[in-house]
């Protein structure tokens, strides 16, 4: 699930549950809608994602790409280390501001997921 609010400048998308191929159908929509919201940031909550896959990925490199466009910024939230290792395969962690500190109090317990040492 994926709740949108806004604020006179950003856009917060909330994400509940799994960010993959079985969610695709809603990420148009979603995408639309923060497009159309024109907001500079746009923040996107990941305290309860509990799966990403590289679709889920396609679609937040999407929406950091479109706000760069509009000279705006993407920032991830609440991301777990396996979610922004998923970014980084893609080439495309540079594309968002990461608050690593960030926890929601109702938020998953984070994973003890480390990225794999580059050789």
């Amino acid at each position: 699930m994926i709740e949108i609010s806004t604020s006179p400048t950003s856009t917060t998308l909330v994400i509940t549950g799994d960010l993959d191929l079985a969610e695709r159908d809603q990420f148009p929509e979603v995408a639309a809608r923060v497009v159309g919201l024109r907001r500079q940031l746009v923040v996107i909550d990941m305290c309860r994602v509990t799966f990403m896959d590289s679709t889920g990925a396609a679609f937040l490199i999407a929406l950091a790409d479109s706000a760069r466009k509009r000279g705006g910024a993407a920032a991830l939230r609440g991301a777990d280390p396996r979610d922004l290792f998923v970014l980084e395969v893609c080439g495309a962690l540079e594309l968002f501001r990461v608050d690593p500190d960030h926890r929601c109090e109702d938020a998953r317990p984070a994973s003890d997921f480390s990225a794999p040492a580059s050789t």
